[in-house]
Order: structure tokens, then C-alpha cells, then sequence
């Protein structure tokens, strides 16, 4: 159940860094910070890892994850981050299908 909730946690911390308007006079528009504020995957991965670090802290779940923990969870945050936030939208979900010619 605790990788449920580490999904979420994940996938809402990166859609509101990404997407929110909250955050839109702050967020970098331009570098290597712009890039990073654009991509789900990216920030996905980075905030995987600090949701994970932050687990340990928190009263949810009992895991104390190790350094080979925190990289793998970034890595299920960075996919899981990417994939949710193309299939959902602020309109609901997402049945656009991209095609290249």
C-alpha cells in the first residue's frame, strides 16, 4: 500500500513543480532549471528521490529505504510521474493520440 501512496505523492508534488499555476512566476523559464521544470520524467526523478528520503520521516510508512532504494523509487516516481501526468489533464483524461507522418 505504501508504494500506492509513494506514487501519488510523487505524481502530485511533480504535477503542481511542472504544471501549477502557483508556481509559474518562480518556475525557470529558460537553462538547464527551465528544462527540468518542463519535463514530468525529469522532475519526476528528482522529486522521487526526495519523497523517498523524505518517507523515513514520515508516520505513513515504516520503510527506511537505502541508497539502492532511493535510485529505484526515482526511477518508478520518474516513469509513473511521466506516464500519469500524459494521461491526465487539468480537462480530465487525455485520449489524444499523437501521430508522426
Amino acid at each position: 500500500m505504501w508504494i500506492l501512496f509513494f506514487i501519488l505523492a510523487c505524481y502530485g508534488l511533480t504535477n503542481i513543480l511542472v504544471y501549477g499555476s502557483i508556481l509559474s512566476c518562480v518556475r525557470p523559464k529558460q537553462g538547464l532549471w527551465g528544462e527540468l521544470f518542463k519535463c514530468p520524467m525529469c522532475m519526476g526523478f528528482h522529486v522521487g528521490w526526495f519523497v523517498a528520503l523524505m518517507m523515513k520521516l514520515s508516520n505513513l510508512t515504516s520503510i527506511d529505504p537505502n541508497i539502492v532504494d532511493v535510485f529505484l523509487l526515482s526511477c518508478l516516481s520518474s516513469g509513473s510521474s511521466y506516464v500519469l501526468c500524459s494521461l491526465f489533464t487539468d480537462f480530465g483524461i487525455n485520449f489524444k493520440i499523437n501521430k508522426e507522418e
